[in-house]
């Protein structure tokens, strides 16, 4: 699902840049822009709680495994997942931050456009 995401995120940001580029931007646009940066905003959120879950058990983890050191496998096998979620966090901060930049140079392109009728 990851990938998935990940691929449609980049596809819809290109998109977009694509109709800024030709200042092709209507009214839709921008309504259905703010509709997807409030899907990644809650995507983001879900990974924000999951990756600090995962901080936590991993905090959990380092204490039992200081006593017994057996537990090491569950230590770095949570350290390989938090890793891997704290990338695809990042991947989705930075493009919903993108995301709200493209949504005000769609205003301004609009606004222009309407300025100039």
């Amino acid at each position: 699902m990851v990938i998935k995401l990940r691929k449609y995120l980049e596809k819809y940001v290109k998109e977009i840049d694509k109709k800024i580029e030709k200042k092709n931007i209507t009214k839709e646009d921008i309504d259905d822009h703010l509709i997807k940066i409030s899907f990644f905003q809650h995507e983001r959120l879900i990974h924000l709680l999951v990756t600090l879950f995962y901080a936590l058990y991993l905090f959990i983890s380092v204490i039992i495994f200081l006593k017994m050191w057996q537990f090491v496998i569950i230590v770095f096998l949570i350290i390989t997942i938090l890793i891997f979620y704290v990338r695809h966090y990042f991947f989705l901060e930075n493009n919903t931050q993108y995301l709200y930049r493209q949504y005000d140079i769609m205003k301004k392109q609009l606004y222009k456009k309407r300025k100039k009728c």
